[in-house]
């Protein structure tokens, strides 16, 4: 009987044992499996909102001068004296070269000294005339006579106008052996020496004016953007600029902004063949020169504004394999979305949408990578760290 009940003592401890062993594993099991509850991705948000934005295109061009005069002779000679300094500023009017003038002085003397003698005949002629006149009323002289006399008359008045034209011709070309600045502006290099024969007409200049300040720049557009701005014009998805709001920015070679505002002149009406491009015009001030004839600018014109327009982050958009963009909202009960979207354009490190999103939808802009359509995620403060 001892030994029984010290046998079924000892298995009713093992039980015990056994259940208390059971049960802590149990305990152990709970606790891994709550701390292995996954926590929900947290992400950042942007506010998508409708708001007017000014769309700026982007066009190369190049600089040319507001006016250009190419310096020809007006008369045949010799170079005596060039009289300015090659890359230097000019007015107009200024003497640029004295050619050998000699020639054409005695030419001016000779056709003065052949008016005054017909002007002195003119006197005669007339003097002459009027005697027949009044001795024709006494019938003194012949008809015949008298109409000489007015003949006569007339031949010297035709000579003394003859003779102030080629006084006049005379000294115009006198005067040209002085060639002067047609234009104010930059000269250019002078192709010709003193000692140098000049023909008038000839095909090459003497130097080149070029005025600087205003100064052009070329503009190309392609017909493609010509017409979708036309459309969007029309259709009223942009608002245009206003004539007097066409304005210009230009960003130079090496990358900086160039200082000065400048205003959109015209549209070229004809499209260039070969590009298929047509030429808008701008005139920009340019008081210190800085920009110089043939430079490559980038010009920014303002085209319109699109009064709804809706800017979001660039990173906030993704793009698969084939190119199509895509954007994560959070829509209902903090829940992932995938929606479709259309860009029109980056403006800055933004996209300009046309279609996907609207004004209060949140855009996840941080923490893309780990979240997927239809999940749950926590949304992070502006305040909370990243």
């Amino acid at each position: 009987m001892i030994n029984k009940r010290k046998m079924a003592l000892g298995t009713s401890a093992l039980l015990t044992v056994g259940t208390l062993t059971l049960a802590g594993c149990g305990s152990q099991e709970g606790g891994a499996n709550a701390a292995a509850a996954p926590a929900l991705p947290k992400v950042r948000v942007f506010e998508v909102a409708a708001k007017p934005v000014s769309l700026y295109t982007e066009l190369p061009g190049r600089t040319s001068p507001y006016l250009i005069a190419e310096v020809r002779p007006q008369v045949n000679g010799i170079i005596k004296a060039r009289q300015f300094q090659e890359g230097g500023d000019v007015k107009a009017g200024t003497s640029l070269y004295q050619i050998d003038a000699s020639t054409y002085q005695a030419e001016y003397a000779s056709a003065k000294a052949m008016l005054e003698k017909a002007e002195a005949n003119l006197t005669s002629a007339k003097i002459r005339n009027n005697r027949f006149q009044e001795l024709a009323k006494l019938n003194a002289v012949s008809q015949q006579e008298r109409d000489d006399a007015y003949a006569a008359l007339k031949q010297a008045e035709a000579d003394v106008a003859s003779g102030k034209a080629a006084v006049q011709s005379a000294q115009i070309n006198l005067n040209y052996t002085k060639v002067t600045a047609p234009i104010s502006g930059r000269i250019g290099r002078s192709s010709i020496t003193p000692g140098a024969l000049v023909q008038q007409g000839q095909a090459s200049p003497l130097t080149t004016i070029q005025q600087l300040d205003p100064i052009y720049v070329d503009l190309t557009q392609s017909t493609s953007e010509l017409l979708q701005l036309k459309r969007d014009l029309e259709s009223g998805v942009l608002k245009s600029a206003g004539k007097d709001a066409a304005k210009v920015t230009l960003k130079l070679e090496d990358g900086s902004s160039y200082a000065q505002e400048g205003k959109l002149q015209f549209s070229d009406v004809t499209v260039d063949q070969n590009t298929g491009t047509v030429t808008l015009r701008a005139v920009f001030p340019n008081p210190k020169q800085q920009l110089l004839p043939g430079m490559y600018v980038r010009a920014s014109l303002e085209e319109g504004v699109r009064e709804d327009g809706i800017l979001v982050p660039q990173k906030g958009i993704m793009r698969d394999a084939t190119g199509a963009p895509s954007a994560f909202v959070i829509g209902q009960d903090n829940k992932v979305e995938k929606r479709s979207v259309e860009t029109a354009r980056a403006i800055g490190d933004q996209w300009l949408i046309a279609e996907g999103l609207q004004a209060g939808d949140r855009l996840i802009v941080e923490g893309i990578q780990k979240v997927r359509p239809g999940q749950e995620v926590e949304i992070l403060s502006d305040s909370e760290n990243k």
